[in-house]
């Protein structure tokens, strides 16, 4: 296996730029709220090709919920400075004071019946621990990865976690920085009225609304430190220009879309970067069109490691993958 790590060199060097960036995880986002009944009719996930995401897709699954949280998890990621600065002050209330933010991925097919666990398990040790906001040794959540993932389905299941992290099965991303080795669970909602309380939980992570601060704040009632992603020419904004795109795309089947679709020059030439690869397949495009989203931002290491351990019994129905698509460059 080959464990890529990331550094930003630059800031955003231009909107085209900025946009790639963000329609990437959005379409990733889209395919994995594709369920895997439907998926399994026409091959795997990271082979279809990209022309099939608009055909299978349908709309209303909360797929841009889920291409939100793909869109944050790459953001911390790739250290985008508006979101990790702002994870980084969350994390902060939640006692890691120390080191670069990051994120690991923590993703249920809600739709369909195969549960994955989406991670850079480069990140995780035998003492990654789960920070929970109450009293006592925070567990080592490595143990219980493939336990949380099972409770997604099974309520006997959730029993079986500690009480201190007995929500944490609603966890979208794990939050935390590997110097300290510490990680909260957080919840990433694009509706903020959707958010709620659960163990274990201690970030969450929306829009801003508008006439509302956007101030990261405590929400004492669900014990939750609520960070709002501000929008006016800052990321929510750049984050719904690329779903409406992504959306005008899946519509014509990543042909080019009218011109009344997108009238924006900016925003076709970021679409015709995905219709020119429409036959490819979704890997192979996520991975060629890495080099055009924000250019020099990134400086990449890579190492390789012979195995993978959780050192846990897998659940049913459970697998365990690296990445969106474990075996590209990106």
């Amino acid at each position: 296996m080959e464990i890529r790590k990331e550094h930003q060199y630059n800031p955003v060097a231009d909107h085209v730029s900025a946009l790639v960036a963000v329609t990437r995880p959005i379409i990733v986002g889209v395919l994995h709220s594709i369920s895997s009944e439907v998926l399994d009719e026409v091959g795997t996930r990271e082979d279809i090709p990209l022309h099939l995401v608009g055909r299978l897709r349908k709309r209303g699954d909360g797929d841009c919920g889920i291409a939100f949280e793909y869109a944050i998890h790459d953001a911390v990621m790739t250290g985008e400075p508006i979101v990790s600065e702002r994870v980084a002050d969350a994390l902060k209330r939640c006692r890691i004071r120390y080191g670069d933010p990051a994120s690991i991925l923590f993703a249920i097919e809600k739709a369909g019946s195969q549960q994955l666990i989406s991670t850079e398990i480069d990140l995780l040790t035998e003492n990654s621990r789960a920070l929970s906001g109450r009293q006592g040794q925070p567990v080592k959540l490595k143990n219980y990865l493939n336990t949380l993932a099972a409770a997604f389905r099974r309520k006997s299941t959730r029993l079986n976690l500690p009480q201190s992290i007995r929500g944490l099965w609603k966890a979208d991303l794990f939050l935390g920085s590997p110097e300290p080795d510490h990680w909260v669970g957080t919840t990433v909602k694009i509706n903020p009225s959707h958010l709620e309380a659960a163990s274990g939980l201690r970030i969450a992570i929306v829009p801003s609304i508008s006439g509302r601060s956007d101030a990261i704040r405590l929400d004492e009632m669900k014990n939750l430190v609520v960070c709002p992603m501000p929008h006016d020419e800052s990321f929510m904004q750049v984050f719904y220009e690329g779903w409406r795109i992504v959306q005008a795309l899946c519509e014509t089947d990543f042909r080019m879309p009218k011109e009344v679709d997108i009238p924006n020059p900016l925003h076709r030439e970021v679409a015709r970067v995905y219709a020119e690869r429409r036959d490819f397949p979704i890997s192979e495009v996520i991975a060629a069109t890495d080099k055009f989203a924000q250019p020099e931002l990134l400086a990449t290491s890579t190492n390789r490691v012979s195995n993978v351990d959780f050192n846990a019994k897998a659940a049913p129905n459970t697998s365990t993958i690296v990445s969106p698509f474990p075996n590209i460059d990106t």
